[in-house]
């Protein structure tokens, strides 16, 4: 909020700008948080939740590099002109040349249309100098051919039916052990725990992807709805995939990043185009026709990979993701393929007739003689008493917009108020006095909602909850309680939003728009976990760079789970954007 006031208040930056005045999104990544805020430097900037220090220092920087800014908007649409000019259509104007314009405000200041139009056009012809021919027109011409088309199609027709389809071991202890001694390197000289060498001698990947091939690896645990007793996961359920079993691919004529499909089910066109988009040095690739070639054997190989160690890398990422839980390890937060969608409610094992829910203390409603009132009560204190802790914390959870229908909504008796380890300490005592209050010790759970795979987690539906004390049984990955799942759930769990999804699963109402989304993936967490993954495996597969060591695997796991929580942060504070505008409030500014 405070950015988007300071940037309103500029003049003359309307190219960097959106539709609603504010900065573009790729204007705050490519522009302002690398070359103005610095957060890194200036950490009173950084996080979602600034002090009253830290909203001056942001403004402070804002208005220092204005005139900068406005040079740089300047010259932005100076570049955008002169590359219509040249009849260049490669690539996202904003992604090539916003730093690049910086750069040259930096140095020359304000353009001037005619004197420095020769600059622009040397800049561009670099830019685009680098690509060497490897282009996205120039893919799109190659495969436009239809002899071309039924060739490459019979070739993945052949390499489909020659995939190797012999028996393979099951390989989820090894797994799992990798992943946690992995986790280890980053404590003390465990190293040698990790035998990755092991592992891709062993042929732990292509074993595990040749599994599913088969249908299935490794279950999801059973409280987050995977396969019972350790049948395991299929890559539908993972999310790879929207078929049942993984299809070969088609050549494809068109790709654009808004519409890509998932990682098993991606055009040969599709998977080629991304790893074009993101290469900075395309001149250090393949040609286009060697490119095709390579992608073809590589999306009919396991994992729809060709290199052994990034294989292992994806197995390892899988048995690792099927033990995140963001949002607890409690019953019914994940989705249940073909459960029905009628409320049912189950009741939780006790221990000495304390109900289990590993996500934290729980505020009880159940007893169906207590009145409406009673329930709405301790629900609105239960409620009130998280959202004062994650205030107290310094989250965001209280600006998501959604107080009113948080603090309102009608608890269903039997209901288990979910308070988050991160705040239990601040209202453990509270919620305590509450549930002895009411003189309850057990109580049945509620109904779950769970988003709907194909509307994409935009529809809810109840279903019901497994036992609260289960543990899963033959699955994939580390166990629940292992180095690299602690490491990575206890991340995810302080996160704001997570507070806020949480809050959401006490709600009987489906919740709407980008917010209630996340809190679908929320409860699915290794689908957009592996999706990452993959992609950056795949493009790691093309440029040859493989895996060597233990802890390089245990940085490109433990980044895709940083970059996963960072793309969802970003995605809610565009949500509270876009709230913000659409909902124009009397608020106080802090930059004035």
């Amino acid at each position: 909020m405070v950015l988007d006031e300071v940037w309103r208040r500029l003049d003359g930056v309307e190219p960097l700008s959106g539709p609603h005045g504010g900065p573009l999104r790729r204007t705050v990544k490519l522009i302002l948080d690398p070359l103005v805020i610095r957060p890194v430097q200036h950490p009173q900037c950084a996080g979602s939740m600034l002090s009253a220090d830290g909203a001056v220092l942001l403004a402070t920087r804002i208005h220092a590099a204005a005139d900068v800014l406005r040079a740089t908007a300047a010259w932005f649409t100076l570049l955008k002109q002169t590359r219509r000019g040249l009849r260049i259509t490669e690539g996202n104007a904003q992604d090539l040349y916003f730093q690049r314009c910086f750069e040259l405000a930096t140095v020359n200041g304000l353009p001037d249309p005619v004197r420095d139009r020769a600059a622009a056009e040397s800049a561009l012809r670099e830019i685009h100098g680098l690509s060497a021919g490897r282009t996205t027109q120039a893919l799109k011409e190659y495969l436009a051919d239809p002899a071309r088309v039924g060739e490459l199609t019979d070739l993945i027709h052949t390499a489909w039916r020659r995939r190797p389809r012999t028996d393979v071991p099951d390989h989820s202890a090894a797994l799992a052990d990798l992943v946690d001694a992995c986790a280890a390197t980053r404590f003390d000289d465990a190293a040698n725990l990790a035998d990755l060498d092991a592992a891709i001698a062993a042929s732990v990947g292509t074993h595990t992807g040749i599994r599913l091939w088969r249908n299935t690896i490794g279950g999801i645990p059973q409280e987050f709805g995977g396969a019972a007793h350790g049948i395991g996961s299929t890559a539908q359920e993972l999310g790879l995939t929207l078929h049942p079993l993984p299809q070969p691919p088609r050549v494809g004529e068109s790709a654009s990043t808004a519409t890509l499909g998932l990682p098993f089910d991606r055009t040969i066109h599709e998977r080629i185009f991304t790893v074009l988009q993101a290469s900075s040095e395309r001149a250090d690739l393949p040609p286009i026709p060697e490119l095709v070639d390579a992608e073809i054997a590589r999306a009919c190989a396991p994992w729809a990979l060709l290199d052994e160690s990034l294989r292992v890398a994806a197995a390892a990422g899988a048995a690792l993701a099927v033990t995140l839980c963001p949002l607890g390890r409690t019953p019914g937060n994940g989705y249940v393929p073909g459960r029905n969608a009628t409320p049912e409610r189950k009741a939780t094992s006790e221990r000495n007739g304390v109900p289990e829910h590993d996500g934290g203390p729980v505020a009880v409603v159940r007893d169906p003689s207590e009145t409406a009132a009673q329930s709405l009560a301790l629900a609105g204190t239960a409620t009130g008493l998280l959202g004062a802790a994650v205030g107290l914390t310094g989250t965001a959870a209280g600006l998501l917009g959604t107080a009113a229908g948080l603090l309102g909504a009608t608890v269903w008796p039997g209901t288990a108020v979910r308070v988050s380890p991160a705040v239990a300490g601040l209202t453990g005592a509270a919620i305590e006095s509450a549930a002895a209050a009411l003189g309850q010790e057990g109580v049945p759970d509620a109904p779950t909602r769970s988003p709907d795979p194909v509307a994409g987690g935009s529809a809810v539906s109840v279903v019901r909850p497994g036992a609260a004390g289960d543990r899963p049984t033959g699955t994939a990955g580390a166990e629940p309680d292992g180095v690299a799942a602690r490491l990575v759930n206890s991340r995810w769990q302080r996160e704001a939003y997570v507070l806020q999804a949480r809050r959401m699963a006490v709600r009987v109402d489906a919740v709407e728009g980008p917010l209630g989304a996340i809190a679908a993936e929320l409860r699915v967490p290794w689908r957009p976990y592996l999706r990452r993954l993959w992609a950056r495996l795949h493009g790691r597969d093309v440029r040859e760079f493989p895996v060597y060591a233990a802890d390089e695997l245990w940085d490109l796991l433990d980044g895709v789970a940083r970059s996963v929580i960072l793309d969802h942060r970003m995605r809610v504070k565009r949500a509270l954007a876009v709230s913000a505008v659409a909902e124009p409030g009397d608020r106080e500014s802090r930059v004035g």
